[in-house]
């Protein structure tokens, strides 16, 4: 029954055999039978995605972190030692739901720093379609979860469109959040095409992670009541361990001194364990920190114990999203379904992310160019409750980046460098107890996330299809790795695959791989040094023969001039081909010009008094472009309650009353506050309140001067320092009449959502 031969989808429906006459008594009455696309017996599909996490970390593989599903999927399937993703979060999902490359389908930076060039404006083509989409023609039930971030962000709002959303493209069933990371306690949730506040606080318990291991356990159980006879496709993508490092303390207290003495000891133990455990071969070398990269015996003692609780907390969080996926796993062999379920489950979209820099309570301080001190964070970090807030809601810690590179041992790099394996190289876990038996062997072919949906194709035979709604399709890029499930030592079939994630880049072919790190590197803060100078030409790329070298620790350029002049010439034949250039398009928002990240076209709004959920890359840019903000409202006595609020408590804006008194705060990444105080009460009833924000120069995350205006008199005034250039957060959203999700100010966290207690009329918002 499995069809072998490119379909046109969807399938045409079943006409009718019946026969109808002029009354019922003449016609004739035979239903024909639904044509079946599918054999009886195709597996139910799993995908598992974690975020940010480095190979170095499960303790199946020699890392410290407990990691028992991985654990228990490795004894019952196999894993595979030498599989890639792209080096940085929307280019992984995007490959890795369609089978194609990440720029060929657009997605060659991530969706909120999308720009006009074809490889990176965020929108997957309808000519590569996800294969949910396939799977579901053919009668398989889908549903996603957690982490998406493959909606061009602009169309992103309760108006949608959403046609990009992921029940547009091939899944029934959606819960989780559409952007790029989001708060673990108060996330941004969305259910199909609704947005949907979570089940419970952070104070009654509530973690994301948690959320969606319920939620698709419930979803197994109402497919089970439903439709048993149907297969399903999940996709189950955490938002853990992304930054901001968010765990109750239970689980980061699990964790307390085992990471004392520092990353450069903690990669040693690990490089010799993944030895002793046969995850890498017993030639491999372990790389050196860069030179750029702090060593554990420079930071100072009194910081110390800042970077280790850091690195617990983060621990306990990877811990905990593993044991989240256990219960999805365990639900799924509950209901009978384990032994024809193929279980991919992938331990990072990238390696370990660096972009907590030297150690961070405010993560989104790296992607904004501003630089800080580790004394600010921790001296801030004391009003909230010392080493015990982080991992809390208050915060939005992330590690120092030489735990990251910690996480990726024994590979040089880390999240977003294309370069080198540390940030591209991931273990993957596959179980499939009817299809594949168990073998301890990891598997070392090299293989690529563009490969999971020609393999899924391949096993439940399906060819893929010419077209799907009349557009045609591309081909595949990816090649199926279904050969390996019974020969851990069949030469590999994936023989060239190209990297690139802003301007770094890294292209494999038959054994070789040629590196050149390019412009940055994510752990060095502030903006690169000669960057809107840099040439591609002038990079220095470096050669290395991975069948002999496993991490890329010994490097040939100057003694192979000829084949590492070959293979940069095939990078730039795939660049080519797959609408990579121009090389390090990506950094073209992030870097050059933050001033063109993705917002709306308008430049006036005008929104009800009870408006909310808009999320920030939608909204007015009212921290970084000069605007005004006008709010009809009627004041009652002793007023209180948030006017609007943009932003989270890591990062934010916000104008409130307290007690009849107009105040406004800017929170800068929590290590700078600036509060601006009107120094008499509102007047009692109908009242025009106007908040203008100026700019001080023409420096994108420069000085701004905020006005408070009430009835056209200034009431307070004041400059904030530094600006957020891009924006707050990347899930958090514009609120009016009163803070939902995450609250901006301490002066309300206790009240939140501290609703408005008089009446807004009409908010109006312009830039000027």
């Amino acid at each position: 029954m499995t069809r072998k031969t490119p379909q046109s989808l969807p399938f045409p429906r079943t006409p009718s055999g019946s026969r109808a006459a002029k009354t019922i008594q003449e016609s004739v009455y035979n239903p024909l039978p639904q044509e079946a696309h599918l054999d009886d017996d195709v597996p139910n599909i799993l995908i598992v995605l974690i975020d940010d996490a480095g190979p170095g970390l499960p303790h199946t593989f020699g890392g410290e972190v407990n990691t028992p599903t991985i654990e228990k999927l490795s004894a019952q399937g196999i894993a595979y030692n030498c599989f890639h993703t792209t080096a940085m979060c929307s280019p992984t999902r995007a490959s890795l739901l369609t089978g194609r490359n990440h720029h060929r389908v657009c997605a060659g930076q991530i969706a909120e720093l999308a720009n006009d060039w074809d490889g990176y404006s965020g929108h997957i083509p309808k000519s590569s379609a996800l294969v949910a989409d396939v799977l579901r023609n053919y009668g398989y039930s889908t549903g996603a979860w957690g982490k998406w971030h493959n909606t061009p962000a602009e169309e992103t709002t309760v108006a949608g469109p959403f046609h990009n959303w992921p029940t547009g493209l091939g899944f029934e069933y959606f819960y989780g959040f559409l952007a790029g990371e989001a708060s673990q306690y108060e996330p941004n949730l969305v259910r199909n095409t609704t947005y949907v506040a979570p089940p419970k606080t952070a104070e009654e318990g509530y973690h994301l992670s948690e959320d969606l291991a319920d939620d698709a356990m419930r979803w197994l159980r109402n497919h089970k009541g439903c439709q048993p006879d149907k297969p399903f496709f999940m996709y189950w993508a955490s938002g853990a361990i992304h930054g901001p490092h968010h765990v109750h303390k239970q689980w980061a207290d699990k964790y307390k001194g085992k990471f004392d003495d520092g990353w450069d000891a903690y990669r040693e133990r690990v490089f010799h364990r993944a030895k002793e455990k046969g995850w890498i071969p017993q030639n491999a070398q372990l790389t050196p920190r860069h030179d750029t990269l702090s060593s554990w015996d420079s930071i100072p003692e009194d910081e110390r114990p800042f970077q280790r609780r850091l690195m617990e907390v983060a621990a306990g969080y990877a811990e905990h999203v593993d044991v989240q996926v256990g219960r999805l796993i365990d639900e799924i062999d509950r209901l009978g379904y384990g032994e024809n379920t193929l279980v991919f489950y992938i331990w990072g979209d990238n390696g370990s992310s660096a972009e907590g820099q030297n150690g961070t309570i405010s993560e989104l301080l790296a992607q904004n160019g501003i630089q800080t001190t580790v004394r600010e964070h921790i001296d801030a970090l004391e009003e909230l409750g010392g080493l015990d807030a982080l991992g809390s809601p208050k915060v939005d810690n992330q590690y120092h980046a030489g735990w990251a590179w910690a996480g990726s041992t024994p590979y040089k790099g880390t999240k977003l460098l294309a370069s080198h394996l540390g940030g591209t190289r991931n273990p993957m876990v596959v179980r499939w107890p009817k299809g594949i038996k168990a073998d301890p062997m990891p598997r070392p072919q090299f293989h690529h996330v563009n490969d999971i949906v020609p393999t899924i194709l391949d096993v439940v035979g399906i060819a893929p299809p010419s077209s799907i709604d009349g557009v045609p399709q591309d081909a595949m890029d990816g090649s199926s790795l279904a050969y390996t499930f019974d020969s851990a030592t069949e030469a590999g079939r994936h023989k060239t695959q190209y990297f690139e994630i802003m301007g770094s880049r890294a292209i494999y072919h038959d054994g070789w791989m040629a590196s050149a790190i390019g412009p940055r590197l994510p752990w060095v803060p502030g903006t690169p040094p000669g960057i809107h100078d840099w040439d591609p030409d002038n990079d220095i790329w470096e050669l290395y023969n991975l069948t002999e070298d496993w991490t890329q620790a010994n490097d040939l350029a100057s003694t192979e001039p000829e084949r590492l002049a070959k293979l940069k010439d095939l990078f730039l034949i795939e660049a080519a081909n797959n609408n990579v250039l121009p090389i390090g398009g990506g950094l073209w928002v992030m870097v050059l010009h933050p001033e063109q990240r993705i917002s709306p076209p308008h430049t006036q709004w005008t929104f009800s008094g009870d408006f909310v959920r808009m999320p920030e890359f939608n909204a007015p840019a009212l921290g970084n472009r000069p605007n005004r903000v006008v709010i009809d409202c009627d004041i009652p006595e002793h007023a209180s309650g948030v006017l609007y609020k943009l932003g989270s408590a890591a990062g934010g804006l916000t104008c409130f009353v307290d007690d009849g008194v107009l105040c406004y705060e800017h929170n800068l990444f929590l290590v700078e506050r600036t509060k601006i105080r009107a120094s008499t009460k509102l007047p009692v009833g109908k009242a025009q309140i106007v908040i203008e924000t100026t700019r001080q120069d023409s420096r994108p995350a420069g000085p701004i001067l905020v006005k408070l205006k009430v009835n056209d008199r200034v009431v307070a005034e004041g400059e904030i320092p530094r600006s957020a250039a891009l924006g707050f957060t990347a899930n958090d959203c514009l609120d009016i009449g009163m803070a939902m999700g995450s609250p901006v100010s301490l002066d309300y966290a206790e009240r939140a959502p501290f609703k408005f207690t008089g009446t807004i009329g009409e908010v109006r918002v312009s830039y000027i």
